[in-house]
C-alpha cells in the first residue's frame, strides 16, 4: 500500500474575509496525489511560513504522506497526531467503499466518542456545534474534499485538530473508563440500546486498529478490557409493538383512505405486511421484480374474483440515508440486497390479499417511467417524509392517544415484523419464512422467539397433552 507520493502542488496563499470585509485567517492549500489539504493560520507570517516549509521539502525531494499531507521534515512525531486527524483519515479510508447508511454509523460513533478527547479548556467551542462541525463536514468526506466548508466550520475543526488529544491516550485507563461511557450512555446519562452500543463499540475499535496499521500506537486495549458496562440484551422482536392481522389490515385501509398520497401508499405498506419486505426493498420494487402476478379469476359460485399467490424477485434495495453521504446527491443508495452478494436474488411469496392490492394499484397508478412499481405523483420515488407523514396520520386516526404513545406499530418497519411473526404462527417451517425475510435460521429464531410454536399459551397445552392431561378449557367428550 503506497502511504506517500511525489507529486504534490502547492498553492497561493488564500485570504480569508467576514461579511464586512475584515481579514480574519489566511489559509494554505496544498494537493498530494488527489487528496487536498488546508491550514489556516491568523497571521500572514504563520501562513507564509508554512507553506514555505512545503516548498522547501519539495524542492529537497521529500515525498510527501498520504494521511497528514506534510513531508518527513514537518511531520509531527508519529505518536503525537491527533485524535481528530485520525479519525477523519479512517473515515477517508472506509468512504469509497462504504454504504451511505455505513458512513452515517461511523460518523455517529465517531461523534459520540469525541468529547474524551478533547483537552479541558475555557475556548471551546459548544459541544452542539462541535457535534454538527462533524457531522455535516469533518465526518464527510464528500463535502469536506469536494465543497467549501463555511468558515465558521473550518474554525471549529481546526481548533479540534490542534486540542484533541494524542491517538497514544487510548491505552490511559481514565480514558478507557471515559471511552466505556461514552459508548454505552447517551449525553443525558440514559443507556444507549444494545444495538447501538455494539455499532460504536465497532466503529471505535476499528479505529483503533488503524491507528495500530498507520503505527501511532501498539496495541488496541480495546480487546483486552472488559465492558462491563455494555447495555445486555439479545436482539429481539419487541412484541408489544407488532400489530395483530386485524390492527395491520385497519392500519393499511386507514393509510389508502387518507388524501392525495393515501391511495398509491396503500399497496407499498401493503408489501411490507404481506410479503415482509423491508421499506428500502419495498420502495426499490421494479417491474421487473414482479415475477408473478396472477389475474383475478371471476368465481360463479361466489360471484366474487378469486386472487391467487404471487412473487418477487428482488434483486436490490434503497436504504435512505440523505443526499449528503450517498455519491449521486440523491437521497437513496442502491445496494445489493443486506447480507447477500451484488448478482444474488431473493424469491418472496405472498398472499392473494396483495396480489388483489397490488393489481388495483397498477390498474390506476401504473408503473413509473423508470418502472418503478411505487413513485411519486410527479414520478420518482417516495420521499420518505411523505410516507412516514402518512404513517404517522393512520396511527392518528385509528388508535386511541394511549395505544398512539405505546410501540404498536409505531413505524412502517414494524409491518415486516407483523409479517414474519404471523408466517411462524400460521405454522410456516422456520427455513422458509428465513428464506423469505432474507434472514439466517439462526437470526430468525433470535429475533422472532416470542413468536415460535404459538405462543406460551400453546406450549402449555402442548405439554398438558403429553402428561395424559386434558389442556384446560377443552370441550367434555
Amino acid at each position: 500500500m503506497i502511504s506517500s507520493s511525489y507529486k504534490v502542488n502547492i498553492w497561493k496563499l488564500e485570504t480569508r474575509r467576514n461579511a464586512q470585509g475584515e481579514v480574519t485567517s489566511y489559509r494554505v492549500s496544498w494537493q498530494v496525489e488527489k487528496k487536498v489539504f488546508k491550514r489556516s493560520f491568523k497571521l500572514y507570517t504563520q501562513a507564509d511560513r508554512h507553506r514555505g516549509s512545503l516548498m522547501s521539502a519539495q524542492r529537497a525531494g521529500e515525498a510527501f504522506d498520504l494521511v497528514t499531507g506534510l513531508p518527513p521534515s514537518m511531520a509531527q512525531p508519529e505518536r503525537e497526531m491527533s485524535w481528530y486527524k485520525l479519525t477523519v483519515a479512517y473515515v477517508d479510508m472506509k468512504w469509497p467503499d462504504a454504504a451511505a447508511t455505513a458512513r452515517q454509523t461511523i460518523a455517529e460513533a465517531l461523534i459520540r466518542v469525541m468529547p474524551v478527547f478533547i483537552k479541558k479548556g475555557k475556548n471551546a467551542p459548544d459541544p452542539k456545534v462541535v457535534r454538527s462541525a462533524l457531522r455535516q463536514w469533518g465526518y464527510n468526506t464528500g463535502l469536506r474534499k469536494n465543497g467549501d466548508v463555511p468558515e465558521d466550520v473550518q474554525r471549529v475543526l481546526t481548533w479540534l485538530e490542534r486540542n484533541t488529544m494524542p491517538v497514544s491516550v487510548v491505552s490511559d485507563p481514565g480514558i478507557l473508563r471515559e471511552l466505556q461511557r461514552a459508548v454505552t450512555r447517551r449525553l443525558d446519562g440514559e443507556k444507549f440500546a444494545p444495538a447501538v452500543a455494539r455499532k460504536t463499540r465497532g466503529v471505535l475499535f476499528n479505529a483503533i486498529d488503524y491507528a495500530i496499521e498507520l503505527k501511532l500506537t501498539d496495541v488496541n486495549p480495546i480487546r483486552k478490557v472488559k465492558w462491563t458496562a455494555m447495555p445486555k440484551g439479545k436482539r429481539k422482536v419487541d412484541k408489544r409493538a407488532v400489530p395483530n392481522p386485524i390492527q395491520a389490515r385497519t392500519l393499511l385501509n386507514a393509510v389508502g383512505a387518507l388524501p392525495r398520497s393515501g391511495p398509491r401508499l396503500e399497496a407499498f405498506f401493503g408489501v411490507m405486511y404481506y410479503a415482509g419486505l423491508r421499506p428500502e426493498e419495498a420502495a426499490s420494487l421494479n417491474k421487473r421484480n414482479v415475477s408473478s402476478l396472477p389475474e383475478a379469476v371471476w368465481n360463479e359460485e361466489t360471484e366474487e374474483y378469486d386472487y391467487g399467490w404471487g412473487e418477487f424477485r428482488l434483486d436490490r434495495a434503497e436504504p435512505h440515508a440523505g443526499g449528503r453521504w450517498t455519491n449521486s446527491g440523491k437521497p437513496r443508495d442502491t445496494r445489493s440486497l443486506k447480507s447477500r452478494d451484488d448478482d444474488e436474488e431473493r424469491l418472496v411469496s405472498f398472499p392473494p390479499d396483495l396480489t388483489r392490492m397490488l393489481l388495483w394499484h397498477i390498474t390506476r397508478f401504473g408503473y413509473g417511467t423508470d418502472g418503478r412499481l411505487f413513485h411519486a405523483e410527479r414520478g420518482g420515488e417516495i420521499p420518505l417524509i411523505t410516507y412516514t407523514r402518512a404513517w404517522r396520520a393512520a396511527r392518528k386516526a385509528v388508535f386511541t392517544e394511549e395505544v398512539q404513545a405505546s410501540p404498536l406499530a409505531a413505524r412502517p418497519y414494524d409491518l415486516r415484523h407483523a409479517a414474519v411473526s404471523t408466517q411462524l404462527a400460521a405454522g410456516v417451517d422456520p427455513a422458509t419464512v428465513a428464506d423469505w425475510a432474507g434472514h439466517s435460521i439462526g437470526v430468525l429464531l433470535e429475533d422472532y422467539a416470542a413468536f415460535l410454536d404459538g405462543g406460551q399459551a400453546e406450549n402449555r397445552a402442548r405439554i398438558e397433552r403429553i402428561l395424559g392431561h386434558k389442556p384446560r378449557g377443552a370441550a367434555e367428550a
